[in-house]
């Protein structure tokens, strides 16, 4: 097709529409290229979009609640500080997800059991189908192989861990609502006397003409606590499988009564392939 046969206004000929032949993605950017020596040539640019998965996990864990702290007394004496955690019904396996049917190998743990009607409808039928009782938290652990794991098996957690094991434990901070910068960030306060009329102010906050603006992660007053938080790399110093509760040498984060996620600690190279 000459290019004189073009018509001025959208460089289309009546009897040939773009619409319909040359398909349109409103997430490309397209451009049309023309020439007396060249035909149409429609060129587009892909956006790229990022995927973020799920890191893998060392091994299954289990969910448990925290109770408080107290100190340990080793048989030479020495006194540990630990947090107790305790088990309420659950850790029970409710969905085991594979390669062929979810894209990737997981084992779905339920904890701590509740009423009927405190779960919707979708949440109850997902239990109902593989025969479980109602419970409250549902959390997946990534692993490379989930052969040996099938709905409704019972995770206990002297069969998973020993004592001396190093786990990774993780939870929600305890919220502490908005807070300025020296509660938050540690920043120190002004002078209280000779004159000073900056005491806990936050001070400057960039340069005016250049670059003119705020940078971004920039330490300010807002909102503190309240967010997930992991601490790694706690030694188990007890487990007691009477009262049904394990001591963590160590603080964890959130306040009693809170969910914890307790899996065995990533090493690279040991656990973790290097890769």
């Amino acid at each position: 097709m000459p290019i004189s046969s073009l018509s001025p206004i959208g460089h289309c000929p009546p009897s040939l529409s773009l619409k319909y032949n040359f398909p349109f993605c409103p997430t490309r950017k397209a451009s049309i290229l023309a020439s007396p020596k060249k035909p149409l040539i429609f060129t587009t640019k892909r956006t790229t979009t990022h995927i973020v998965s799920m890191s893998y996990e060392a091994g299954i864990g289990v969910m448990g609640t925290k109770l408080g702290m107290m100190s340990y007394f080793e048989p030479d004496g020495t006194v540990v500080p630990v947090t107790v955690v305790g088990f309420r019904e659950g850790n029970i396996v409710t969905q085991v997800k594979t390669e062929a049917t979810d894209g990737y190998d997981a084992v779905q743990i339920g904890y701590r059991r509740v009423r009927d009607k405190k779960l919707t409808k979708p949440e109850l039928g997902h239990l109902q189908k593989s025969g479980l009782i109602p419970m409250r938290h549902l959390q997946e652990f990534r692993l490379q192989s989930v052969d040996g794991f099938e709905a409704g098996q019972k995770l206990a957690f002297e069969e998973i861990f020993n004592e001396g094991d190093l786990v990774d434990v993780s939870g929600t901070t305890i919220g502490k609502g908005f807070q300025g910068g020296i509660k938050r960030h540690n920043f120190r306060r002004g002078a209280m006397t000779h004159g000073s009329k900056s005491h806990r102010q936050l001070g400057s906050i960039g340069a005016g003409t250049t670059p003119g603006r705020v940078y971004k992660g920039k330490k300010m007053p807002g909102r503190m606590g309240g967010t997930t938080r992991k601490i790694r790399k706690l030694k188990i110093v007890k487990i007691d499988n009477d009262l049904c509760v394990v001591m963590i040498k160590g603080a964890v984060p959130g306040k009693p009564g809170n969910l914890l996620r307790v899996a065995p600690a990533k090493i690279v190279g040991k656990n973790i392939p290097k890769n």
